[in-house]
């Protein structure tokens, strides 16, 4: 009995040998293959982050050159600068503010093939002194930005060929506005021609007051002058303005002018009133572009055909 069970087993085992080396082989291949694309994977987003760790670093330590290398010389960013004059604005604010500090948060990273598109959140810290007719005090810059940086693998690296800036926004203090907590608010984004409100919110103390301006501007080189007619606010310590966005299909900056005035006894009669601060303020709206090339059918026109 024990032969009969015997060679069914065997063949069971050389059956078993014959095919499942094979089926084996297979599944050792596909294992190995999305080993290796997970390896690549990690190894481009490493490199990836390799790019804007340099970035930063370069960018602190003023190094134009080096910064130039991490970016492809076709680069543009959404507002149409390309390289030449992107780095030219870089070395003008180096310039301007020479003790200027940047950092960057990688917030998502996605790669496709040869291309990947980062989402960062950047900061941008400087100090200055303003000597004037209306004031000498020392001031504050503070930027944040959340930006789409669009690269492209080139052999085993990675290069920046665009970015798009999602949002962003400024402040420029001076004297006590330093202190003052104030903000511009407009639309993210609008379309063309389309109105929209920018509104300025000051927190005021009691023996302070304020006059602002209201503009918005093209976003182009050399930017424009904003318009200077100062209002003063109202007794919610507000200001709005209504502004009808660009036909141009060029986006825009809303930005705010403060000037602070602080009241002080002078004696039992009278105060004495001085500026105390003044304040700059920009936020970014970006406007979706006209597309004069849409063409609609008329519904009822068709049926009579």
């Amino acid at each position: 009995m024990k032969k009969i069970f015997i060679v069914p087993f065997i063949l069971t085992l050389i059956l078993a040998n014959t095919f499942a080396e094979p089926a084996n082989a297979g599944f050792v291949q596909k294992l190995k293959t999305k080993i290796s694309v997970t390896r690549e994977f990690k190894n481009s987003r490493e490199a990836i982050k390799d790019v804007f760790s340099k970035q930063d670093t370069f960018t602190n330590n003023h190094e134009l050159d080096k910064l130039s290398t991490l970016y492809s010389e076709k680069f543009v960013n959404s507002d149409g600068f390309d390289k030449k004059l992107y780095f030219k604005l870089i070395k003008d604010t180096w310039e301007t503010y020479p003790d200027i500090t940047y950092t960057t948060e990688i917030r998502d990273i996605r790669i496709d093939g040869n291309t990947a598109v980062v989402q960062t959140y950047e900061t941008a810290l400087a100090t200055t002194h303003e000597v004037s007719d209306t004031i000498d005090a020392y001031g504050e810059l503070k930027s944040e930005a959340d930006s789409l940086y669009y690269l492209q693998k080139t052999g085993s690296g990675w290069i920046i060929f665009a970015e798009q800036v999602l949002d962003e926004k400024s402040w420029l203090r001076y004297g006590d506005a330093r202190f003052v907590k104030m903000d511009l608010k407009a639309p993210k984004i609008v379309n063309a021609g389309e109105e929209y409100t920018a509104s300025l919110d000051i927190e005021l103390s009691e023996n302070e007051s304020a006059v602002a301006s209201i503009d918005s501007q093209e976003i182009i080189h050399p930017i424009g002058k904003p318009e200077e007619a100062f209002r003063s606010l109202t007794k919610e310590n507000q200001l709005e303005r209504v502004f009808r966005a660009n036909t141009k299909n060029i986006n825009e900056y809303a930005t705010a002018s403060i000037g602070i005035a602080t009241t002080e006894p002078y004696d039992e009669k009278y105060s004495k009133i001085y500026v105390s601060g003044i304040a700059f303020l920009m936020t970014r709206v970006n406007i979706i572009p006209e597309n004069k090339f849409i063409k609609f059918e008329d519904d009822n026109a068709q049926k009579t055909k």
